[in-house]
């Protein structure tokens, strides 16, 4: 995904080194490296890493996501642009007060740019991966950040009081995991990626398991591809959801949403 803009004149020559290793936003990563760089040598190696393969917001430890700045630590899956469509519906059915749960947190982005557009909101996010809570924690000072997989995560208390259930599943077909940018099937864990044979195992599992946690006329929401979206919609449907497909053609972005009764 294209870094954020910035405003610093990077050295010619890494930028070029950027270009030749096929980064298409040479200039920009260029500059963001320079302000990381505590020396020279550390750009050099910066640099070097980034040539290589590794992904940029792992060696920023940032990533830019619906305007706000969210840590990402090396190994963790990388929040993409087009998750920021996700994060816009999950906000707009949230409210002061009521539960929020963000599952496969990932390092907490959509859990945080919730919580900076509903302030108030009940939040609490969850992954399998330790690293990954580890970084959620720290992006999300004051929620209820948990370890484990899928619904199995959450306190009991929760089950049948959560307003807005969003996660970002996996949905890339196994197959089609070797086809993916070197740096995410190299650097990301594929359990952030693989979501089985046609990319929807998970999308299966959320929706039965997550349907009986909802409160009434509570939402849960998760990202597919437009390929995808007509059986995720089903699958939503079968597990008693009023359900529906979003998508926005700017992000090339997708989403199903289930609206509990």
């Amino acid at each position: 995904m294209p870094p954020p803009p910035h405003r610093t004149t990077p050295p010619a020559d890494t930028v070029a080194r950027l270009r030749a290793a096929g980064c298409v936003f040479a200039e920009d990563e260029a500059a963001l490296l320079v302000d990381a760089a505590r020396d020279p040598a550390h750009l050099a190696d910066l640099v070097a890493r980034r040539v290589a393969g590794l992904p940029l917001e792992h060696l920023l430890g940032w990533a830019g996501f619906a305007g706000l700045r969210v840590q990402v630590d090396p190994g963790v899956f990388v929040p993409r642009r087009r998750t920021e469509f996700l994060a816009e519906h999950a906000a707009a059915l949230a409210a002061p007060g009521a539960v929020v749960v963000d599952l496969c947190c990932g390092c907490g982005a959509v859990a945080a740019a919730v919580r900076a557009r509903v302030p108030g909101v009940d939040l609490h996010a969850a992954d399998l991966d330790p690293r990954a809570v580890d970084c959620a924690r720290r992006n999300l000072p004051g929620a209820a950040v948990h370890r484990g997989d899928l619904l199995a995560a959450l306190p009991a208390e929760l089950r049948g009081r959560v307003s807005v259930l969003v996660a970002n599943v996996p949905y890339v077909p196994t197959a089609a995991i070797d086809l993916m940018p070197p740096e995410a099937r190299a650097h990301e864990p594929h359990t952030a990626l693989d979501g089985g044979a046609d990319g929807l195992d998970l999308h299966r599992r959320l929706a039965a398991e997550g349907a009986p946690w909802l409160a009434p006329g509570g939402h849960l929401l998760t990202e597919t591809s437009a390929e995808q979206a007509p059986t995720a919609v089903a699958v939503l449907a079968a597990a008693g959801l009023d359900a529906r497909a979003e998508h926005d053609p700017d992000r090339d972005a997708t989403i199903v949403l289930g609206r509990a009764p």
